[in-house]
């Protein structure tokens, strides 16, 4: 008996009893191979599964199968070379009782120097993934929220000024994780933390009680607004003194002056109308509309708080709290008495922690407000609030459109809303050319149009800059969301015409796949990676991406394949094939806040 046989009998390296079929395949919503094949080769080596499970990988050639492991760390374990160990494996896979069984997960181990290479059975892995996604429909991703809450703040609009273009980012990105965390089984509570409190207030006022006039107010309240707030900047280059008059508005306001508060509370509903009317269109809801002035009554005890805590000092009369040498000091109070944002936002981490008891907090904010998320969180470290370590802020880059800049003082901003009118118009017409027989031609014109709009922000890494390019974001060929549905709307097609020569579609057990089903299939089974993936990195574009190849997998096939023929058996399997693509698409669509067409 040479020494590795030894060694490897000395570690019962061979099976010593049959494997159970049982344990092959337990899924949660995904086919699980790598510990399929883990529990295999631990069974063969003794050595523990999940440390075999970690090194998985898969090749960078399909010749050299579909799965390898690299056996270096198993050396010392095994007192042999990688070399011997993969070879030995091989040997004992074929040579054990594990031969029988083999079949039902894996077709063939194969070693490959000290790799070893394996090789997944096409019928069994195409019909376990296929079963699992059309029996099971998503079943067991609601597992990982269970019992814990999310609640992410996003959007964040301005009161009395228009929805620009610049609030499209961190709208869409907050949604879209809200509907990933709720897929995922979380409680996730979204607040839009509207900017409805500060000085620009006192500046609206002064302009309403000079310039307003009330009927146009009622007419179109937020863009005659907007025009008072312009028409301010522009009259105070002049006139400094409209400065000062507009501080004394505001301290009113915070002092509770009946007039002021009967303005601003006029301002804030109008404009919250035009704000939900434009979170219908693009189908975006919060359960909470809490506002900086929401948390204005808990400022005192927020700062008689700090200061107990004993981290604040006085630095030429105003109130802060020191964080270190990288980090500026937190201004908390200035030396007038007035606060400043971050306090507003202290009182509002506290309360929601209060209130909420999170597992996680998203502030889904631009990037340029980096630094002060990172003093917002050290001054709730330095407060002892352990819960800071589960606030997070997902910052994104920014957004330009055809080289034009924003600037709401100056009145040139791209309204959200004359944007989604657009697109929605150039989706129309799109449509009208390619299939002018459609149904409900406007619907989905509508649902084109937002489609694009939103996927064009989600299928790149949010902390990139955005381009907006119209020429792009409705091509039917290009990554693009209208490039998703149109493939959604075709394997709906296909399906309609299967029922229609056959009957109604359903998984059927037995059916014989063809190999070339194999590599799209097998990208369906990494949708619950995707997503678990996405919701770790707070990161939508994980899905866009993996969509994007998907249906490109996908739609390579069906140029080079028929579907329905007059053999049922056949038709049926490449159609609950594309089936199970549906509704992957579909659902990853509703993630990203996107409806899935069923005709285009």
């Amino acid at each position: 008996m040479c020494k590795l046989t030894e060694i490897l009998n000395s570690v019962n390296f061979c099976l010593e009893k049959p494997l159970n079929p049982k344990n092959i395949g337990k899924r949660d919503m995904k086919v699980n191979f790598k510990r399929n094949i883990a529990e295999t080769i631990s069974l063969l080596t003794k050595i523990e599964k999940e440390k075999i499970e970690s090194l998985i990988e898969i090749p960078p050639n399909p010749e050299l199968g579909d799965y390898a492991i690299p056996c270096f760390q198993f050396a010392r374990e095994l007192r042999a070379n990688p070399v011997e160990i993969a070879k030995n494996i091989e040997d004992s896979f074929y040579s054990s009782s594990l031969e029988n069984e083999r079949a039902k997960v894996i077709q063939k181990v194969e070693a490959k120097g000290p790799y070893i290479n394996i090789f997944l059975n096409r019928e069994i892995s195409i019909n376990d993934i296929l079963k699992n996604l059309i029996v099971h429909n998503f079943s067991g991703m609601e597992k990982y929220g269970k019992g814990k809450t999310v609640v992410i703040d996003y959007s964040s609009p301005n009161i009395a000024k228009p929805f620009g273009i610049g609030h499209l980012r961190s709208t869409v990105i907050g949604n879209s994780l809200k509907k990933i965390f709720n897929f995922l089984g979380y409680n996730v509570i979204g607040i839009n933390h509207l900017g409805d409190w500060g000085t620009q207030f006192g500046k609206l006022i002064t302009a309403y009680k000079k310039w307003g006039d009330e009927k146009e107010l009622d007419n179109e309240p937020v863009k005659y607004l907007y025009s008072l707030y312009v028409k301010f900047h522009k009259e105070a280059e002049q006139d400094p003194e409209l400065e000062e008059e507009a501080r004394r508005w505001f301290a009113k306001l915070e002092k509770g002056d009946p007039e002021a508060i009967s303005l601003w509370e006029k301002f804030c509903k109008l404009s919250l109308g035009e704000f939900k009317r434009i979170y219908k269109r693009l189908n975006v809801e919060f359960e909470y509309y809490m506002g900086e002035s929401f948390y204005s009554p808990m400022l005192d005890q927020t700062i008689e708080e700090i200061v107990k805590s004993g981290i604040t000092k006085i630095s030429e009369g105003a109130l802060i709290v020191p964080l270190g040498d990288d980090i500026p000091p937190a201004l908390l109070r200035k030396k007038d008495g007035s606060t400043l944002y971050i306090t507003r936002d202290l009182a509002a981490a506290i309360y929601r922690y209060n209130r909420f008891k999170f597992d996680l907090m998203l502030y889904v904010v631009g990037s340029p407000q980096a630094l002060h998320f990172k003093q917002l969180f050290k001054v709730l470290d330095k407060m002892s609030k352990k819960w800071v370590k589960n606030c997070h802020h997902v910052p994104f880059g920014h957004i330009s459109f055809e080289n034009e800049s924003m600037s709401t003082r100056k009145g040139n901003i791209i309204l959200l809303e004359d944007v989604i009118n657009r697109a929605v118009d150039l989706a129309r017409k799109t449509i009208e050319e390619k299939n002018p027989e459609i149904a409900e031609k406007d619907k989905v014109a509508e649902a084109v149009g937002i489609g694009a709009i939103i996927f064009n922000d989600l299928k790149n890494s949010r902390i990139k800059d955005i381009v907006f390019d119209w020429n792009e974001i409705l091509n039917f060929n290009g990554e693009t969301g209208v490039y998703l549905q149109y493939t959604h709307a075709r394997i709906t097609s296909l399906m309609k015409k299967f029922e229609a020569k056959y009957e109604k579609i359903k998984f059927e057990e037995g059916l014989k796949y063809g190999q070339e089903l194999f590599p799209f299939v097998m990208k369906l089974n990494d949708f619950e990676d995707v997503v678990l993936k996405s919701s770790e990195n707070f990161e939508p574009s994980i899905i866009s991406r993996y969509l994007l190849d998907l249906a490109s997998e996908f739609n390579s096939y069906y140029n080079r394949y028929r579907f329905i023929t007059e053999d049922y058996k056949q038709s049926l399997s490449k159609i609950v094939a594309a089936s199970a693509v549906k509704s992957v698409i579909k659902k990853g669509l509703n993630l990203l806040g996107i409806e899935a067409i069923e005709e285009m």
